[in-house]
C-alpha cells in the first residue's frame, strides 16, 4: 500500500488549501480513509475520516471549515481546508483504514499512513 499526499504549502490565516492523496494498493473503495495531522511538539491527531458509504466524521476543531471527499474511480482522497488558522499549521497525513468503517478519526481504525505534506498558516 502506498499513499502519496500533495497540496500542502504556505497560506495566510483565513485562506484555503486543498490536499490530495493518491492511493496505490488493493480495493481502494473497500476501505475507510482519513486525514491526520501532527504539529511540532504535539501528538498526531485525527482530522477527518470517510467510510466506504461516504459517511464522514471530523475533529471538533475543524468542523465547518474542512471537507473530506473521496474519488473511488481515481483512488484519491481530498481535504478541502477553508478559513485556515495558525493552529492548523502541521504535517498532514493521508491514511487507510483496517476496514470499511471508521466511526471516528482514531488511530485504531487506520493501518497505513503516507509520508505527509506540510501546511503552514501565517498570521
Amino acid at each position: 500500500v502506498l499513499l502519496v499526499e500533495s497540496g500542502g504549502g504556505s497560506v495566510q490565516a483565513g485562506g484555503s488549501l486543498r490536499l490530495s492523496c493518491v492511493y496505490s494498493g488493493p480495493s481502494y473503495r473497500s476501505y475507510c480513509m482519513g486525514w491526520f495531522r501532527q504539529a511540532p511538539g504535539k501528538v498526531r491527531e485525527g482530522v477527518a475520516g470517510i467510510n466506504t458509504e461516504d459517511s464522514t466524521t471530523y475533529a471538533d476543531s475543524v468542523k465547518g471549515r474542512f471537507t473530506i471527499a473521496r474519488d473511488n474511480g481515481e483512488h484519491s482522497l481530498f481535504l478541502r481546508m477553508n478559513a485556515l488558522k495558525s493552529e492548523d499549521t502541521a504535517m498532514f497525513y493521508c491514511a487507510r483504514g483496517w476496514g470499511h468503517a471508521c466511526s471516528s478519526v482514531s488511530d485504531t481504525y487506520f493501518r497505513y499512513w503516507g509520508q505527509g505534506t506540510h501546511v503552514t498558516v501565517s498570521l
